[in-house]
């Protein structure tokens, strides 16, 4: 019987383990004063499939925006410590990461003081978390270069918006860890993606990972896609081309 619970014990921690891993991830930093706010963000944004950090004051909120590389971080203005303004002027000396700020000022003249001091995009509390997250979307595509929602690289496309893949127009089963490798290379196409890159999109800051991961899911990832789909540069990391 003992050994029965344990049995169970086990396949439950590992089915945890593995509910937890295969998050879609890009990562986002969600600086917001207001507890439950926050909070309500932040779940919102997991259960789309973000990995997400957070911070409840402008200056945790900054050394967390300048020692990570977010894809994007939501901004509130009036913060503890250290303003939303603050916040933005110093992070632009050293980092352009996409910002959307999120607040209850709506003057015309915010919103111009805002997008002028370093702003990707404003948008006025009460929101539509729907729209939040179609404009962080929007965000990540620009920052990149991505202008269209699907990505087209030989017979594969990758769709953005409802995060699926298709080859040859059938489409691909991928879990979600192996859809957002393949979103992450993608649109980074041609450019060289080393494995501390990669942990540090797809894992926020409360994962935990594995050191054979990536290889695991690259492997799993060329099966579906081809063999060529990924090159491998050994010792440095990973690079999809057009």
């Amino acid at each position: 019987m003992q050994q029965s619970h344990n049995q169970s014990d086990s396949v439950a921690a590992t089915q945890f383990y593995l509910e937890k891993l295969f998050r879609i991830s890009v990562r986002l930093l969600v600086v917001e004063d207001e507890p439950d706010l926050r909070q309500a963000i932040v779940q919102a944004l997991t259960e789309e499939g973000f990995a997400v950090d957070e911070a409840a004051d402008g200056h945790s909120g900054l050394h967390k925006a300048t020692v990570w590389d977010y894809d994007a971080i939501v901004l509130d203005l009036m913060l503890p410590i250290k303003s939303g303004w603050e916040l933005l002027s110093a992070l632009r000396k050293t980092k352009s990461t996409p910002v959307l700020i999120l607040t209850a000022r709506d003057a015309v003249n915010d919103r111009v003081r805002g997008l002028d001091g370093g702003a990707d995009d404003y948008l006025i509390k009460p929101f539509s978390i729907v729209e939040l997250i179609a404009r962080l979307r929007a965000l990540i595509r620009r920052s990149v270069g991505q202008s269209s929602s699907t990505i087209d690289i030989g017979p594969i496309t990758i769709h953005l918006a409802d995060r699926t893949v298709t080859k040859a127009g059938e489409a691909v089963a991928m879990t979600a860890r192996e859809y957002a490798l393949v979103e992450l290379l993608a649109l980074h196409r041609g450019k060289l993606i080393t494995r501390t890159m990669i942990y540090d999109h797809i894992f926020g800051e409360d994962d935990d990972s594995l050191s054979n991961l990536v290889d695991v899911h690259v492997s799993h990832i060329r099966k579906k896609l081809g063999a060529d789909f990924i090159e491998t540069r050994r010792g440095q990391g990973y690079i999809l081309h057009d």
